[in-house]
């Protein structure tokens, strides 16, 4: 028997392929080892199996026979059709040799590494940020230090009322093409203080001072665009130009099937056949192998360390359309364990050797199991190695996912549950989740009445002129309640206000909190936009409708001291007695609503 080595010619410096024979009278074999020219760098299995080499270059015609059969069960023959098959699913990268660098695992560094922390606050917008509300709010969230935009009719009219700096875009609600898309990048939460104009019959000051004190009554009219346009369509079109910003409380499906509804991706096999290895997977769906007996997607295969590979990993194409997750926290994996530690890729980039943002997961043997991980957790590896100085993680351009089950880790550590062999991990879902606790996401503020004008037994001399005059005013309160139905039927986290009688007078009085759209009185202006944002910073105010209302009566007016200002509230307080679910539309249907 003879055993001979030598080099196979490549262009590429960082490595090449040492092939082997062996002959007998009987038996021939060929394989393919992977040797890099310079060893320094490596992990000692590594320099063990390139040093059997060089000693057999150096000797053809003596071997030691123990080495030659170690290195022959770790070294099995080379499926190139699988390969190229590879290569043609992923559309064909520029270069094989491109393809090798990027997947060859270089675990030689362990010097510890610091990633770059991802700015998840996001932009609060303001829509009608003129109005005596809205512009109140503006103040409030600059005087707190956070990023604004507001959105608005008139820009000369903004930039002289908040100043000259102001991030601004000009669009209006009832045009759904003046609501561009990028208008609202970088937006994550909403303050709405939009409302159709109304004023007194007889006319009004330029600064509309008749209106604005709220308190002497005029009789009044709608000014401009209807209720029905402004407070309804208006509505639609804001939440659908901003639902992929703000998110739903439930979630995203990104991959898989949930509740009879399902999303697929094009996912292909990617494995260490790339550099030489033998180890095989594939995705597939499994009809009746989900949770409950419904369909769920199976990633399966057999991994080996033979040919010093030792990774299986499904990936997907790249997506024609980046996918946009910058509403969520993270991704919620739905899926079987096994007991084995593996790794999920996210890829922000279309170039095929670009970093992967990663994060490794651990299973729990033969259980279902969600497994939630945050984007804040994400690690920009390249090679194996985190990239310190990588751009931070931007959830709104996801271009491909990857799962994978590896020997390795990154940056020299090792995968603690990997075994060789067969494995899968059935995965019935992929989920963008929003991490609790939940906070509200879009703030409107409403009015009180809204539920009035159709409501069986109500004596209409004691209520508001707008409900008894709903229907003189356009049906104002009908499609003000049609607009609080749309936030609350689409899934974002929201919070509605409902202010009674809206002064010009200071805050800082006491306040009454109610449900069920019963009480009457007056508030400031300036409290309403405290209270929109308290409300974005509270789990108790989220998906909650309430109104409001300060205990001094109309007849009084309310002042503040200069001298002695009232206290700060905490609107937590007044939060934690809301409950979800009462609107008050409860006494138009004959029933209540659960709670």
């Amino acid at each position: 028997m003879e055993r001979c080595c030598y080099s196979a010619p490549t262009t590429n410096p960082s490595f090449k392929f040492v092939k082997y024979e062996t002959v007998s009278s009987s038996v021939g074999t060929t394989g393919f080892y992977r040797s890099r020219v310079s060893s320094a760098g490596l992990s000692n299995p590594f320099l063990k199996v390139n040093d059997r080499i060089k000693s057999v270059t150096r000797q053809q015609h003596s071997y030691d026979l123990r080495t030659y059969k170690r290195a022959e069960v770790r070294n099995q023959g080379w499926d190139f059709g699988r390969f190229v098959k590879t290569l043609y699913f992923f559309n064909g990268p520029p270069s094989p040799l491109k393809i090798f660098e990027s997947l060859i695992a270089n675990i030689s560094s362990t010097e510890p590494t610091t990633e770059k922390s991802m700015d998840a606050s996001g932009i609060v917008l303001v829509a009608g940020a003129t109005g005596g509300v809205g512009r109140r709010v503006v103040d409030i969230l600059r005087n707190k230090g956070l990023p604004v935009r507001v959105l608005v009719r008139n820009e000369e009219k903004a930039r002289k009322m908040l100043g000259p700096d102001v991030d601004l875009v000009v669009g209006d609600i009832t045009k759904a093409s003046t609501l561009l898309p990028g208008y609202f990048k970088g937006v994550r939460k909403v303050i709405n203080a939009v409302s159709v104009i109304v004023g007194p019959k007889e006319g009004d000051t330029p600064d509309r001072a008749k209106y604005s004190q709220g308190i002497k009554f005029f009789e009044p009219e709608i000014k401009g665009d209807s209720p029905e346009l402004v407070e309804y369509i208006g509505m639609q079109n804001l939440i659908k130009a901003l639902k992929e910003n703000l998110g739903l409380k439930a979630g995203k499906l990104v991959f898989g099937f949930e509740d009879g509804t399902s999303r697929d991706l094009p996912w292909g096999a990617l494995d260490d056949v790339v550099m030489g290895g033998v180890s095989e997977s594939q995705f597939r769906i499994v009809p009746n192998g989900g949770e409950t007996g419904g369909p769920t997607g199976l990633f399966t295969g057999t991994v080996s360390t033979a040919n010093n590979g030792g990774f299986t990993s499904i990936r997907t194409k790249n997506f024609d359309v980046a996918e946009n997750l910058s509403a969520f926290d993270g991704l919620e994996l739905r899926l079987k364990g096994d007991g084995r530690r593996y790794k999920l890729i996210v890829r922000t980039s279309r170039d095929w050797d670009t970093v992967g943002y990663t994060i490794g997961f651990d299973t729990v043997k033969d259980q279902w199991q969600s497994v939630r991980l945050p984007f804040s957790s994400l690690r920009p590896i390249f090679r194996a190695k985190t990239v310190a100085d990588a751009q931070p993680f931007d959830p709104s351009q996801i271009i491909s996912f990857q799962l994978m089950f590896s020997k390795f880790e990154y940056d020299g550590k090792l995968n603690p549950t990997f075994v060789e062999g067969p494995f899968q991990l059935p995965v019935q879902s992929i989920r963008a989740y929003i991490a609790e606790p939940i906070l509200p996401r879009f703030v409107h503020v409403g009015s009180a009445g809204v539920t009035r004008p159709e409501r069986p037994g109500l004596d209409l001399s004691k209520q508001p002129p707008a409900v008894r005059l709903n229907k003189e005013l356009g049906s104002i309160l009908t499609f003000k309640l049609k607009g609080e139905d749309l936030i609350r039927e689409s899934g974002i986290p929201y919070t509605i206000v409902r202010p009674c009688a809206l002064t010009e007078e200071p805050a800082g009085a006491d306040l009454i909190f109610d449900q069920g759209d019963n009480i009457t009185g007056k508030i400031s202006r300036e409290e309403v936009a405290k209270i929109c944002v308290a409300a974005l910073e509270s789990p108790y105010a989220c998906d909650t409708t309430f109104e409001v209302k300060c205990v001094v009566p109309f007849s009084e007016r309310y002042t503040v001291d200069p001298e002695n200002p009232p206290p700060e509230k905490d609107y937590d307080e007044y939060f934690k007695t809301l409950k979800p679910g009462i609107t008050g539309k409860e006494y138009l249907e004959k029933t209540y609503a659960s709670v």
